[in-house]
């Protein structure tokens, strides 16, 4: 498995009950927050995170789920850790619900908001730098999901269409998301580490791969 930017190769990984993660992930509360739950699900572009909120979400009724990448849409790469702090998880700390419009998306024209209702037990934020560390006293709880980099670009890129634009914002994207992940190590903060692209037999509707611990 090719892991850059100092990332350590997690193990032994073994198959365990969603619930299970999830009743370990929030045993321990916050005392004093109150819902929703915040969890961040956070890895390296192509890993797997999209799927692995989906399955945490179809595990826990009533939750829902906010995407980086629909608050940092035409304004940054990586600096939007104001727009998400302020527009989606203080008022979601507030026990308020959200529709949040950041700037680019009036600028731009495109409808709708940011959503979150009111009431949700749980809200699973996804996205390649959630985990980060200015950012990690919102969350109750970080998972990180692990994929090779090769496999993991590979997936992306048939995912998104693999013309040769597509290609090169891949690697304008990376040019700035490996920087930003060596600095800020993400994984080290991480309450659980899933496998991206598990091989160990389990059954996905109620399973994930996971190892807890670095090999």
């Amino acid at each position: 498995m090719h892991l850059p930017d100092g990332e350590p190769r997690f193990g032994p990984w073994r198959a365990r009950r969603i619930d299970d993660v999830l009743r370990h992930l929030f045993a321990c509360p916050h005392p004093t927050r109150t819902a929703p739950l915040l969890l961040a699900v956070d890895g390296r572009s192509g890993s797997g995170k999209t799927t692995v909120a989906g399955r945490i979400l179809a595990r826990v009724p009533g939750a829902a789920v906010v995407h980086t990448d629909d608050v940092a849409w035409y304004h940054a790469m990586f600096d939007w850790s104001a727009l998400m702090s302020e527009g989606v998880l203080a008022p979601l700390r507030r026990g308020e619900a959200v529709a949040f419009r950041p700037p680019p998306w009036d600028a731009r024209g495109r409808p709708g908001a940011v959503s979150v209702p009111a009431g949700c037990p749980l809200v699973v934020v996804e996205g390649v730098g959630i985990g980060r560390r200015d950012l990690a006293a919102f969350f109750d709880a970080l998972v990180w999901v692990q994929t090779d980099r090769a496999l993991a670009w590979a997936r992306g890129l048939a995912r998104d269409g693999g013309d040769p634009a597509q290609e090169a914002f891949w690697h304008e994207w990376e040019a700035e998301e490996q920087p930003f992940l060596a600095a800020d190590r993400p994984w080290e903060r991480a309450d659980v580490v899933v496998d991206g692209a598990p091989r160990l037999p389990h059954d996905p509707a109620t399973e994930m791969v996971v190892a807890e611990h670095p090999a």
